[in-house]
């Protein structure tokens, strides 16, 4: 192996470390933490958490949002319980706000692992992709703001996946940033909403309804949101049919 073979595997190796740190994280936190982030944590310490937003309420605030960025960024469980968390502590203005914050953040954190540690090589092997990935890859370069929210709107994209594919396709990162913010608006409010309403939930000993974001009162809307993102591309693939 010469010399610059030899620098050009090293210089790949140490770029693929933020991805393996995640990775590592992850795995530690998906044995470590599912008991400390899940509604029963919640429900024993909700009290300890009040005192501490009561006591300093912008320290909550920048905690409560580095400890979202953290759980997003390191893909750890508990995401749906953070923002049931912010809903809670926060109510749903500003909650609504720094659910947001933190899942933006730390979804662009794991796109520039993403783009930092594949780089531009794999976006370039993805050009020929097929299947699955070359057919995202294609309805991204086509119609790429339609498509980073319709992947944020649809339940079926899974959030990591949603941050780590725009990475491999070469997407701006200021474009992936204000999509996922926008985009995650409905599943925010709904999450938040009804961690607004966990003190009445408490008291009747109850557990919240996560699926209510299936409901057809919210999934309907939701659903409107994901024809209103589609329609562009269906608009530019007709006209080409008729040209």
């Amino acid at each position: 192996m010469t010399p610059n073979e030899t620098s050009a595997t090293a210089s790949s190796a140490k770029r693929m470390v933020p991805l393996i740190v995640i990775a590592i994280v992850a795995i530690i936190g998906f044995f470590t933490l599912r008991d400390y982030l899940s509604f029963e944590a919640l429900r024993d310490n909700r009290q300890a958490l009040l005192l501490w937003r009561d006591s300093n309420f912008a320290l909550a605030a920048i905690g409560f949002i580095a400890i979202y960025i953290t759980i997003v960024a390191f893909s750890l469980p508990g995401a749906a319980i953070t923002s049931l968390t912010g809903g809670f502590l926060f109510g749903l203005f500003p909650g609504v706000l720094f659910n947001m914050t933190g899942a933006t953040i730390g979804a662009v954190l794991i796109f520039l692992a993403a783009r930092f540690g594949f780089g531009e090589r794999l976006s370039r092997k993805m050009d020929n992709a097929s299947g699955l990935t070359g057919k995202i890859k294609a309805g991204l370069a086509e119609n790429e703001i339609s498509f980073l929210l319709l992947m944020r709107l649809v339940p079926a994209f899974p959030f990591f996946v949603a941050n780590l594919v725009p990475a491999l396709v070469g997407t701006r990162l200021l474009r992936f940033a204000w999509t996922t913010f926008i985009g995650i608006i409905p599943g925010a409010l709904v999450y938040t909403w009804v961690g607004s309403g966990l003190g009445e939930v408490f008291a009747r000993g109850e557990t919240p309804n996560l699926g209510i974001i299936f409901e057809w009162p919210i999934l309907g809307p939701i659903l409107g949101l994901c024809a209103l993102s589609v329609l562009p591309i269906l608009i530019k693939k007709f006209r080409r049919q008729a040209l």
